[in-house]
């Protein structure tokens, strides 16, 4: 009889176990909660934004191999990512400790007591025992779910983090590139001041010059120079901040290239209602949400009754006394249920802990949803201002070295003074170092647009796949 009432129980509870679990919100109902004032326009803001659809492997549109290089070092040897990669073997590890909870439990327990054992009493034996929690009310399966969609959102942050770290990498590159060009450039100005420092001696001593053009000269060349020691520092900082993100010694020794390269065709941006579903770090805060959904079903079921049912065989024996039961081995079956009755409101403080962390993690969400749009709003326009930019520099570079140009000729034949060339010869520097900045910024905002956009640096970007590993028996 008692082994009928015991699988009627077991039946029922399996019945129970099995039922489906509340799914998580949806990603537009995640999106409805967390962005209430957003309304997304059917297009970018900035006008030029093209709708194509967003493609990859952006670092091949560098078309740089030095820069390919670089961009695999840091891969395999970037601190950050050494760290992202550690996080999501701790999250695998997590998620198969909270998926274990579904599976029974099997314990061995062997003694021995013969008469001079250390406990005296002379009992030997060994049992085998298991147990298993039914899981009525999904609790174990919403500590499983949790764990599997926390692991899928630490594989997508450390994808984010791949991503975040080849765009760092070709920025570095670049800006390194940059800084070695403003330092040429400042060279070259400072020899030309010194130049002019010689041609004002030249002229006091033949008596066409004044004293006053010779400490302009001076005054100027030194000047000139102060900025170059400024950029020669500037120049190591790049050097140095590109060797930390491949994991060398910040020696400042890093080679770079002899020039910026070459702009990148268009960006197709898509659509800004497409960004959310893209980019990973948005992606892993949607899939943190849902975590903290199912940590709070888990921490609810934790105020219900637990029903487990129990088994074992064992066999015992002893040398120093007789046993009243001579049965070896002994069966056992059974089941026990657990329920709370008074805790100190600890499983409902659990509950509103779990509510108040899902509403965190949607406030999250949303907050990187925001910073998405506007990193992108923000790219587009960033790059549109550089390439206007650009234009207008170049163009007054050419009038300044001419003008330059023609300053000197007069200051050569006495129609003109020092003073001119001098003046002439800061705008020209200062145009100069103007379009440097330009053009090195039109590249650093393509970079920033490609990863705003969640385009993936490699031709197909590595999906997670969702699927932790399994709880196994050991």
């Amino acid at each position: 009889m008692r082994l009928h009432v015991l699988s009627l129980l077991l039946g029922a509870a399996v019945a129970l176990a099995g039922c489906a679990l509340t799914p998580p919100p949806e990603a537009s109902d995640i999106r409805q909660r967390s962005l209430p004032n957003l309304q997304v326009p059917a297009q970018w803001a900035t006008p030029e934004a093209t709708p194509a659809r967003v493609v990859d492997n952006w670092l091949a549109s560098f078309n740089d191999p030095q820069l390919d290089a670089l961009v695999r070092e840091a891969l395999a040897y970037n601190a950050d990512l050494a760290v992202a990669a550690a996080r999501v073997e701790q999250a695998a590890g997590y998620a198969r400790l909270a998926g274990s909870a579904i599976y029974p439990t099997v314990n061995l327990l062997a003694r021995g007591g013969g008469k001079l054992g250390g406990d005296n009493t002379g009992l030997s034996g060994v049992g085998l025992f298991a147990g298993w929690e039914l899981d009525l009310w999904g609790r174990a399966r919403s500590a499983s779910a949790a764990g599997s969609t926390q692991y899928e959102s630490a594989l997508l942050d450390a994808e984010y983090a791949r991503q975040s770290i080849a765009a760092l990498v070709a920025k570095s590159w670049i800006l390194a590139i940059e800084a070695r060009l403003q330092l040429a450039l400042a060279t070259d100005i400072v020899r030309a001041a010194d130049r002019n420092v010689g041609l004002a001696d030249d002229r006091l001593r033949v008596g066409k010059g004044d004293e006053y053009d010779q400490a302009l000269a001076r005054a100027s060349s030194e000047t000139f120079r102060d900025a170059a020691r400024q950029l020669t520092f500037g120049h190591r900082q790049a050097l140095r901040a590109l060797e930390t993100l491949l994991g060398r010694y910040p020696a400042a020794t890093v080679a770079t290239a002899a020039a910026i390269p070459p702009m990148p065709p268009p960006v197709p941006t898509g659509l800004p209602s497409e960004l959310l579903e893209r980019r990973p770090d948005v992606i892993a805060a949607q899939r943190r949400v849902a975590a903290a959904f199912h940590r709070v079903a888990e921490a609810r079921a934790a105020r219900l009754p637990k029903i487990a049912l129990t088994a074992g065989v064992s066999s015992v024996s002893s040398e120093l006394f007789v046993l009243q039961s001579h049965d070896n081995p002994v069966v056992s079956l059974g089941a026990n249920i657990t329920a709370p009755i008074f805790n100190g409101w600890a499983l409902e403080a659990q509950v509103d802990i779990r509510t108040a962390e899902e509403k965190l993690a949607a406030a999250e969400y949303g907050r990187i949803g925001l910073r998405a749009f506007n990193e992108v709003e923000s790219a587009l326009s960033a790059g549109f201002s550089a390439d206007e930019g650009e234009a207008i520099l170049t163009r007054a570079v050419a009038s300044n070295a001419r003008s330059l140009e023609l300053a000197e000729v007069r200051f050569k034949v006495g129609a003109g003074d020092l003073r001119a060339v001098l003046q002439q010869s800061i705008a020209l520097f200062s145009a100069q170092t103007s379009l440097l900045r330009a053009q090195s910024e039109r590249r650093v905002q393509r970079i920033n647009l490609y990863l705003a956009l969640g385009g993936s640096f490699e031709p197909v970007p590595p999906a997670p796949t969702g699927q932790p590993p399994q709880a196994t028996l050991k």
